[in-house]
C-alpha cells in the first residue's frame, strides 16, 4: 500500500502517462539521459556515454527489455524513462533517469511507484530495484517500497 507520501506523488504527476516504446532509442531519449546525468552522475561512468553506446545498452538485450517513456499528456514533453526487464515472476528496473530539473514531482519515485502497479497489472509478483548498498545515499531510496527482501547470505530475507 502506498505511503502518504507516495500517494501525494502520484497526486502530482497526475498529467504524466507512459508509453513502452520497446528498445526504440532517440535523440530526445538521449538529451535528456546527458542532462540526467550531468546534474545528478557527473562522477560516474556513464557521464561521457556517446549516443552510440546508449544506443546499445538498450538495444542489446538477451532477454524482453522494454524502454518507457514518461510525458506531459498536455505538452508531451518527454521528462523521464526507464528500461526494465520482464522476468518469469517480476519487472527488473534497469536504469532510469528523468529531468533532473523538475525536482518538486519527485520523478525516480513516481516511476517506481508506475512500475508496482504495472506489475500488478501483469500479476507480477515481484518488482526487482537492483542492486542496494545501505550506505549508498544514491540507493538509499529503495527503502521507501515497502514491503521489500534484500537478497543476502544466497536468499532474500525481510530486514
Amino acid at each position: 500500500m502506498p505511503s502518504k507520501t507516495q500517494k501525494r506523488i502520484r497526486s502530482k504527476n497526475s498529467d504524466i502517462v507512459c508509453q513502452t516504446v520497446g528498445m526504440k532509442t532517440t535523440l530526445e531519449q538521449y538529451l535528456l539521459f546527458q542532462r540526467y546525468l550531468s546534474m545528478r552522475h557527473i562522477d560516474g561512468q556513464m557521464a561521457s556515454m556517446s549516443y552510440d553506446e546508449y544506443y546499445a545498452m538498450i538495444a542489446n538485450s538477451p532477454i524482453d527489455t522494454n524502454l518507457l517513456e514518461f510525458r506531459v499528456s498536455d505538452t508531451d514533453e518527454l521528462i523521464g524513462c526507464m528500461l526494465i526487464d520482464t522476468q518469469r515472476d517480476g519487472l527488473s528496473a534497469v536504469y532510469s533517469f528523468f529531468d533532473p530539473e523538475q525536482t518538486k514531482r519527485s520523478l525516480g519515485s513516481f516511476m517506481i511507484l508506475y512500475l508496482i502497479e504495472l506489475a500488478r497489472m501483469q500479476k507480477l509478483p515481484y518488482l526487482y530495484l537492483g542492486y542496494y548498498i545501505p550506505f549508498s545515499q544514491k540507493m538509499s531510496y529503495k527503502v521507501n517500497f515497502k514491503p521489500y527482501e534484500i537478497f543476502q547470505h544466497g536468499k532474500w530475507e525481510m530486514p
